[in-house]
């Protein structure tokens, strides 16, 4: 099998590379070049995509003996993932700019030139298991619960999983360190990226400003409709965030104060204490489905962050013609913002890790 091995410079992207040449496969090494200044994106440590990074990429590259090449997907990202995350902020959503990276640009972006060349799978070192079940493939959690990431990747299409390949599923992450090790990688203790490539400081709130200036508005409480203070947009603020949120005297119960809901037209922010956050009740929109959608309701586990949020809840009104699903919570989950992903898993004990769809959040009761 041809593969085309996503190197990003980090551990597991080394290791899945070197697992997958082991494995016999004819393997080419790419590394994406996602900024038009990589300068200015985060080194070290906190690094993702940058100069350091595509040196370490072709490092590993050498060691291994693989082609290796660096592909300028700054244009596309910057269009589809940046571009992407601002607006959804503007419009009072919480995105989340990994998910979008997967699905826009390594599973279609560099997928489609992969199949392009020739190539039949694209290699990464995703932490997450595939199987396929009747020619349909299914996408498990990974063995490494710390680590799993079928969330960022449950977005993807059953077509663009054909053409996956996740080497690093079934282990975890001090093996993959140890084997990167004995391999002879640099990279064995490279510590692991975080955060947003793209916002070098890790203010987030600075970088949408500088990108959509100030829209002041005010912030309400959301049961006595007081005005409680002023800000500088919505955009600086997420559904259950409690620091920063600039209220100019202390609720009168002297409880903190909680994000419950943005409204980017008015530019109101309404607040509220901790025992207004949970919801019952998912709505979502551009559902994907690795199989059918399910015919009726269906038991499932929702999670609606990368790592953490879950409640049992039972999925129903899936319109395959509309993509929509609606997803009652057994527990109340708190936290849950309209853009957000919220993945559906399999609960019973056999196949508790399989993802069964995922959608995008349109709205919460």
């Amino acid at each position: 099998m041809r593969v085309l091995a996503a190197m990003s410079g980090g551990v597991d992207s080394a290791v899945a590379a070197a697992r997958a040449v082991a494995a016999g496969h004819d393997v080419v090494g790419v590394h994406l070049a996602l900024s038009a200044k990589p300068g200015t994106l985060r080194t070290g440590s906190r690094g993702c995509c940058t100069i350091e990074d595509s040196h370490d990429a072709r490092r590993a590259a050498d060691i291994l003996g693989i082609p290796f090449y660096v592909w300028d997907f700054a244009e596309r990202f910057t269009e589809e993932v940046v571009e992407t995350f601002v607006g959804e902020y503007a419009a009072g959503r919480t995105p989340n700019p990994c998910v979008t990276c997967n699905e826009k640009i390594k599973f279609e972006a560099l997928l489609e030139k992969a199949m392009a060349l020739g190539f039949d799978a694209v290699c990464t070192g995703h932490y997450a298991r595939l199987s396929v079940v009747d020619g349909v493939p299914q996408l498990r959690r990974s063995a490494d619960e710390g680590k799993d990431q079928s969330y960022v990747l449950a977005s993807l299409t059953p077509e663009q999983l054909r053409h996956a390949y996740f080497p690093l599923g079934d282990s975890v992450k001090s093996e993959v360190r140890v084997e990167a090790e004995e391999r002879g990688l640099a990279v064995a203790n490279k510590p692991d990226s975080h955060d947003i490539c793209f916002i070098p400081d890790g203010d987030t709130r600075g970088f949408l400003e500088s990108r959509l200036g100030q829209r002041p508005g005010e912030l309400v409480d959301a049961e006595s409709g007081a005005v409680l203070g002023r800000h500088t947009g919505v955009h600086g603020f997420t559904v259950g965030q409690r620091k920063g949120l600039g209220i100019e005297a202390p609720a009168p119960d002297g409880r903190p104060r909680y994000v419950l809901g943005l409204e980017p037209v008015s530019g109101t922010v309404r607040v509220g204490s901790a025992d207004r956050l949970g919801v019952r009740e998912i709505r979502a929109n551009r559902a994907i489905w690795p199989a059918e959608p399910p015919a009726g309701p269906v038991e499932c586990v929702v999670q609606v962050r990368a790592h953490g949020g879950t409640a049992p809840a039972v999925a129903t009104g899936a319109d395959p013609t509309a993509g929509e699903v609606r997803m009652e919570l057994r527990e109340p989950l708190r936290g849950v913002a309209p853009g957000q992903v919220v993945v559906l898993y399999r609960p019973d004990a056999e196949a508790g890790d399989l993802v069964l769809g995922s959608a995008k959040i349109s709205a919460t009761g």
